[in-house]
Formats: C-alpha cells, structure tokens, sequence
C-alpha cells in the first residue's frame, strides 16, 4: 500500500513536523530495518542513537519530542499505539472467514449455532453446547459438552474448549490452548495417589485473548475466572480455582497455583511463578523470573525468588534506589 504522511497523521491524530507531509510512504518497520520509503517509532529512550542513524522517510515521536532528526516526525500523545494503526492501514487486508459449516465437522443435533458462525474443517461440536454470532472456529477446534461460546469470538486450529466452560463475547483463543481441563487434584491415601474429580468449570469473560498453547483448568468446585479484558500470552499455566481480575497481563511462561487470586491491572511478567492461595492485589507487577511466595498488596513491584519489594530487593542487593 502507497500512502503519504500527511494521511498517516491523519490517521493516528498527529502533527507533522521537520519535512513534507506529502512523501509517500510503502511500508513500517523497526528502528534498525527501516528503509527508505518505511515508517518506524520511537517508544523507548534507549533507542534515540538507532533513530539517529535511522534510514525510514518518518517516524512517530512523543509530543514533547525535541531531538534534531534527518527524518520526517508526526508527534502523537503515544507513538507505540498510533504505530499499531499505521500497521493495520499497510498490512495486507485481512483474511476473512465466510460464514458456513464445513461438510467435515461433527455438530451435535441439539448444539445451537447462531447467525454468520463459520466452522471450518474437522470442527467438533457437542451435545448441548452453544455458539454465539457471528463467532469463528478453526480447524480441528474442539466444543465440549454444554460449552457455551459468545458472539464475535475466533478461536484458532486445534484449540479445546473443554465441558461446561464459560467463554464470554469477542473472546480470541489461539492454536493450541486447552480451556477446561482437569485441575491437578490429588490426594496420598495408603500410599497411592488418589484422584479427586474437577467438577467446577472455567469462565471467560468478554475481551480476553489467550495465546497459544495456555492452559486453564476447571476448579475443583466453582470456577477458574478469566475477569473482562485480561490479555494472557503463549505458555501459560493457570490452575484450579485461579481468579484473575479485569485487564491484567499474563506473560508468556507465567505459572500460577490454585486458588491463587489477582487483581485488576496486574502484570505478571514472564516466568514468573505464584505459589497457591494468594493474593496480588490491583495494579501490582511481578518482574520477570520472580518465585512469589507471599501475597503482594496493590500497587506494589516485587522482583527476585523469593519474591519481595523491588526497594528492598536492591537496597538488600546494596545498589542505589
């Protein structure tokens, strides 16, 4: 796609500033790979010497922006997020999935489909469950019993939706991902291990979207709870009984124990591992690689395994804070 500055300002609510508005530009890219004919951004302080040395025609920079630059700038309030609209203007259009059942996939006869559902090869669909409108399923997806999936969802090849669970409106689950499998529940009696059922369900809110290869069990009794918003990464692991709260972030990697609860705004960064029955409170952040071991209070950063206070972390280390 061929477009000028002028018009990505435009786009992404900007103000152009050191050149012409009207250099077209073809495609976007990082700092370091950008051309001639590129759009790139700067979102970081530690990359000003590569946008120096930068070969891209223009790139978005904060409004307070004042670093003498050969290239042409568009100030917006947030270069990264005004980035991601310039990509979805140059980026190839869309694939679309026409509404329509694929001769191959097994659809219960009590299952209730809505309107412009699309449900591709191989899709497995059992007795009792639900799909909203206009949601896609892909290939070799699988629809447990009594399943109940929104409106406007896509859930990618190869993903399970296991018996029971809750999947909220606009909901994306990506390849891979296991929803509702049995939490890991056992008991030592006479020197064996016995089984103890999973009976509760997992419930997925409206707006989440959980990378590839994830896992979230079903509890033990009641529900493992997705809250509106939160955005979980490839790889992770989410037990029995784990509530999250609305728009957190759960890296890749991340493992959290049963019954363990986080709160709204949360960031869990990756690798990092939460031992059962705590509490992160609201808009607290985990570094990445951190073991915790304690319940953290809201707002607070912890870093280290054990986890603690990222203050008491450093001054404990001896470095400046």
């Amino acid at each position: 796609m061929d477009v000028s500055i002028e018009e990505l300002a435009a786009l992404v609510g900007g103000q152009v500033s050191g050149g012409s508005g009207n250099i077209r530009i073809t495609g976007a890219a990082a700092i370091e790979d950008a051309g001639e004919s590129d759009i790139t951004f700067f979102g970081n302080a530690k990359y000003l010497p590569a946008l120096r040395a930068c070969r891209a025609a223009c790139a978005l920079v904060p409004e307070d922006f004042h670093e003498p630059l050969s290239l042409v700038q568009i100030r917006v309030a947030n270069p990264t997020l005004a980035f991601s609209k310039v990509l979805e203007q140059l980026a190839p259009p869309p694939v679309v999935h026409p509404p329509g059942i694929h001769p191959s996939a097994i659809i219960a006869p009590d299952a209730r489909i809505g309107k412009e559902v699309s449900i591709q090869a191989h899709v497995v669909v059992e007795p009792g469950a639900e799909i909203g409108d206009g949601t896609f399923l892909g290939a070799n997806v699988y629809i447990g019993h009594g399943a109940r999936i929104g409106a406007g969802c896509k859930i990618y090849a190869n993903a399970s939706i296991r018996e029971r669970t809750l999947i909220g409106n606009r909901v994306i689950i990506h390849s891979g991902a296991v929803l509702g499998s049995d939490g890991f529940g056992f008991e030592m009696a006479q020197g064996r291990y016995v089984k103890i059922p999973q009976t509760g369900i997992v419930q997925v809110d409206d707006d989440v979207e959980i990378g590839a290869n994830t896992t979230i069990d079903r509890a033990r009794f009641g529900r493992t709870w997705i809250g509106e918003g939160t955005k979980i990464d490839n790889l992770v692991q989410i037990a029995h009984n784990v509530v999250i709260g609305k728009h957190s972030v759960i890296v890749s990697q991340v493992g959290i124990s049963g019954s363990s609860k986080i709160g709204n705004y949360v960031t869990l960064a990756g690798q990092a591992g939460i031992v059962g029955h705590l509490e992160i409170g609201d808009q607290a952040i985990v570094a990445a690689q951190s073991g915790v071991t304690k319940s953290i209070p809201a707002k607070e950063m912890w870093f280290g395994s054990p986890a603690a206070p990222v203050r008491t972390t450093f001054l404990w280390r001896g470095c400046s804070s």
